[in-house]
């Protein structure tokens, strides 16, 4: 629901900056935690975004008012909340009393952390009627035999189980643990909402901004909608550029000598100091790795050469190997271009070996010259289609295949041509009109693989 979202024409906003009474700092013992964590929601109530699964006619929304939590996998983005709605959910519960939270990383536990949490989950059930919450970070490292380990507890209800992954589940969880759990996709945060993360950081005084360098901070209102717009909807880049940005400005305030009670200002080239660059939703190995390799092949597909260097420029600027996509272009090639034009295959397998010569940054040209060439190219599927036509006859007869015809068959010995090999054989060359010879094994005679024109039609 976007109701909430501010008007693109709504240009005022107001002014970053703490009350005028001094704080007192040294509140809080979590000054040494980044600002990211000490931000964190504590209940779903505070979670900014994600209303499609907060709202509140949404499902978690009505468990949480009925004491009825239910196993959940949280599947999104970096940033964008798994953790912390997960951590906060016992918070809002009507009857906290009835659960514990119990917190494991699939980076750092192994097998004797995953029975410890599970044994004690089944005594808390059976002594005290307490369920466990517990908490996975990153389940999708977990193997098979850990996953496993979960199902009975979740099973008999001592434990709620949560998990947090950034990969897909269908890929990287057990069915047994899939249909036990419902999934819920996680969005990037959106940036009138990140807005909101860092101006609640600014104006926390308690475990805010100016806990991290121990004075008054002011961000300037570019620097906050620079950093929005520029954290690809990580909530967790954004506040821990922010605090990068804070310290330099309370170093140019130590700097230049000033008294302690001023305030340090942000502004948005410190922030683009911290950033360094626009941050980029992209992991080579995971899920944003296909989709964006599959936004690439389908607006070639498509014919929209722009969209094409769109989505290449996307994976060039996020660290994607140009070998990967050069061969994934010699694909489509002959996937989707074909005999259309033969020419593409040359054109990818030329980009390739460009590629491979020069690396990047030089070749991102090629591989746009490359891309681009194959969205404008006409299209055919004919030879795609033939040879998984013709591999599935191939397949549905096994065992069962017939041999080679004999008038197909060389003879180069004596005894194959007393067996018949090569007789009725029909040479081409000196019998240029002949059409009575078949190629095809009896069973196939006139099957037709390759839709495609004979050499004399000017049809494509």
């Amino acid at each position: 629901d976007d109701s909430t979202t501010p008007s693109p024409h709504h240009n005022k906003r107001q002014k970053l900056q703490h009350p005028k009474p001094a704080i007192q700092l040294g509140k809080t013992d979590r000054t040494h935690e980044p600002l990211s964590e000490r931000m964190r929601p504590r209940t779903v109530f505070e979670v900014v975004g994600q209303e499609h699964i907060l709202g509140n006619n949404s499902l978690l929304h009505s468990a949480i008012d009925r004491n009825r939590i239910p196993s959940i996998i949280f599947w999104g983005p970096p940033g964008t909340g798994k953790t912390s709605i997960a951590k906060s959910i016992i918070n809002s519960a009507q009857d906290r009393s009835m659960y514990r939270l119990v917190s494991l990383s699939a980076v750092t536990c192994g097998v004797k952390d995953v029975r410890d949490a599970v044994e004690e989950a089944r005594k808390m059930r059976v002594k005290n009627n307490k369920r466990t919450l517990l908490f996975v970070d990153e389940v999708h490292r977990f193997n098979k035999s850990q996953q496993d380990s979960f199902l009975p507890v979740i099973e008999d209800g001592s434990i709620v189980f949560m998990g947090a992954t950034t990969e897909n589940p269908s890929f990287h969880l057990i069915t047994p643990l899939l249909s036990r759990c419902r999934v819920l996709t996680l969005n990037p945060i959106k940036p009138h909402h990140i807005e909101t993360l860092l101006k609640r950081s600014v104006n926390d005084n308690e475990k805010g901004l100016s806990q991290s360098v121990g004075m008054r901070v002011d961000v300037k209102d570019d620097a906050i909608e620079f950093l929005s717009m520029n954290c690809d909807g990580d909530a967790r880049v954004a506040l821990n550029a922010l605090e990068i940005a804070a310290t330099t400005a309370a170093a140019r305030v130590a700097d230049n000598q000033l008294e302690q009670n001023d305030e340090a200002v942000v502004t948005v080239d410190d922030v683009k100091e911290a950033l360094q660059c626009k941050h980029l939703a992209y992991d080579k190995a995971g899920e944003e790795h296909y989709n964006l390799i599959s936004a690439l092949h389908k607006s070639m597909r498509g014919s929209d050469a722009d969209a094409a260097i769109y989505w290449l420029a996307r994976m060039l600027e996020g660290g994607e190997e140009p070998l990967y996509i050069a061969r994934r272009l010699i694909r489509f090639a002959s996937e989707d271009v074909g005999l259309a034009d033969p020419l593409a295959l040359n054109q990818a397998v030329a980009c390739y070996q460009a590629c491979h010569f020069l690396g990047m940054p030089e070749c991102n040209v090629i591989l746009a010259q490359c891309a681009a060439y194959l969205a404008l190219a006409p299209k055919s599927i004919s030879v795609y289609r033939a040879i998984g036509a013709a591999q599935k006859v191939v397949r549905e007869s096994v065992g069962q295949n017939e041999g080679v015809p004999l008038h197909l068959r060389n003879a180069p010995t004596k005894l194959m041509k007393e067996l018949g090999y090569g007789k009725d054989y029909i040479y081409p060359p000196d019998n240029p009109s002949s059409s009575t010879q078949s190629y095809l094994p009896p069973s196939l005679l006139g099957y037709k693989f390759l839709d495609w024109p004979d050499q004399n039609s000017t049809q494509q």
